[in-house]
C-alpha cells in the first residue's frame, strides 16, 4: 500500500491530531506546573535533578519546558517544532526509569510510560497542527483554522 491509497480518513484525520495534541499538552503540563511546581516545589525539583547528578538549573528548564511546551501544544503554536523540542525532556526521563523495570507503577517508576509519550511526541511531529491551530496571523488569512489547508 503507497501512501496514495493508505486508509486514512482526511476529513477526520485533523481531529485527531488536535485530540493528540491537546493531550499531550495538558499531560505536560500537569506534570510541569501540578507535579513539579505544586506539588514537589521548584526547590525541591531543583534537590531532585541535583540528586541524580542533573545540574540543578536543569530542572527549571525541564519545568519551562513542560509548562510552555504544553501550552504551546494546546494551542497549536508551532506544533512539530514544540514537539520535536521536548523530545529530549521524554528522552531524558525514559533514561531516568530505564533501571525501575518496565512497570511504571513500579518503585521510582518503569519506562514503558516514558518511552511511550515519546513515542507519541514523534507521532505529534508527523501529523502536525491538526484542527483548531493557532496560527501566527498573515495577510489574509486566519489566525484559527478549523482544519489544515
Amino acid at each position: 500500500m503507497n501512501a496514495d491509497t493508505a486508509a486514512i480518513d482526511n476529513r477526520t484525520a485533523p481531529y485527531a491530531a488536535f485530540l493528540l495534541r491537546v493531550s499531550l499538552g495538558l499531560l505536560f503540563i500537569a506534570h510541569g506546573l501540578i507535579l513539579k511546581v505544586f506539588t514537589f516545589g521548584i526547590a525541591g525539583t531543583v534537590g531532585f535533578f541535583e540528586s541524580l547528578g542533573y545540574p540543578g538549573f536543569f530542572a527549571y528548564l525541564v519545568i519551562l519546558g513542560e509548562i510552555g511546551g504544553g501550552l504551546l501544544l494546546v494551542a497549536g503554536v508551532f506544533t512539530r517544532w514544540i514537539a520535536l523540542a521536548l523530545l529530549p525532556i521524554m528522552i531524558g526521563a525514559t533514561l531516568q526509569h530505564l533501571g525501575n523495570g518496565w512497570v511504571f507503577s513500579a518503585q521510582g517508576g518503569g519506562w514503558e510510560f516514558p518511552v511511550f509519550w515519546t513515542v507519541l511526541l514523534g507521532v505529534q511531529a508527523l501529523l502536525g497542527d491538526g484542527a483548531f491551530a493557532l496560527k501566527l496571523p498573515t495577510p489574509g488569512r486566519s489566525a484559527l483554522r478549523s482544519r489544515p489547508a
